[in-house]
């Protein structure tokens, strides 16, 4: 008779054989199912340790190209901020150097006077501001405002300046006032008066 107290021994049935498989044996096969199913856990788990890998690296570089991104734009937004700042000082002051060069003019800036008016020359130019619009310029309609014109219009440069022009960057802060001639005429030139001057005097 069976004693129900008894420890049984785990029984299994052999896949293959179809064979009962008892004892030592069935714990040998059950470690040994065990060892082949930690193996799988393994691969498995490996497998999910790379995807996360790769999807948290991707992340991570989207985060840093969108910050670089984010830099460059406040970057660009302060130094556009300073510049519009910087011209709108520089702009102020356009009038006292219209002054200043009437007075330089007039033979009236000299002595200790000219010596002012020259440093803060300088200064505005080292901060930006070139000015334009010279006797013999090649006459820019984006840079000129024309007041007066002589000639017929062939090759028009700038025969008188009235106000000068300055610029902050590339920034136009005040178009110079000009008035507009024609240019010098190439005499090389076949059609020019001086060529039919030299075949007249033949």
């Amino acid at each position: 008779m069976t004693n129900p107290n008894q420890e049984q021994e785990p029984v299994t049935i052999d896949a293959v054989t179809g064979e009962v498989r008892e004892g030592a044996a069935a714990e040998d096969f059950a470690a040994a199912s065990a060892a082949n199913g930690g193996e799988a856990s393994e691969d498995s788990l490996a497998d999910a340790i790379s995807a996360e890998l790769a999807e948290r690296t991707a992340d991570l570089q989207r985060l840093t190209a969108e910050y670089a991104n984010y830099r460059r734009r406040v970057e660009r937004d302060r130094k556009a901020a300073i510049d519009t700042a910087k011209s709108a000082v520089v702009g102020e002051l356009l009038g006292v150097l219209d002054d200043l060069d009437r007075a330089r003019a007039h033979g009236d800036l000299e002595g200790p006077l000219k010596a002012v008016a020259d440093k803060l020359a300088l200064a505005l130019q080292k901060q930006g501001l070139e000015e334009f619009g010279s006797e013999g310029e090649s006459f820019d309609p984006t840079l000129h405002e024309a007041v007066q014109h002589e000639g017929s219009g062939h090759n028009p440069v700038l025969g008188m300046v009235m106000r000068k022009g300055y610029r902050f960057g590339d920034r136009v802060l005040r178009h110079a006032l000009v008035g507009v001639t024609d240019g010098v005429a190439d005499p090389a030139q076949p059609g020019t008066n001086a060529g039919v001057d030299a075949a007249g005097t033949d």
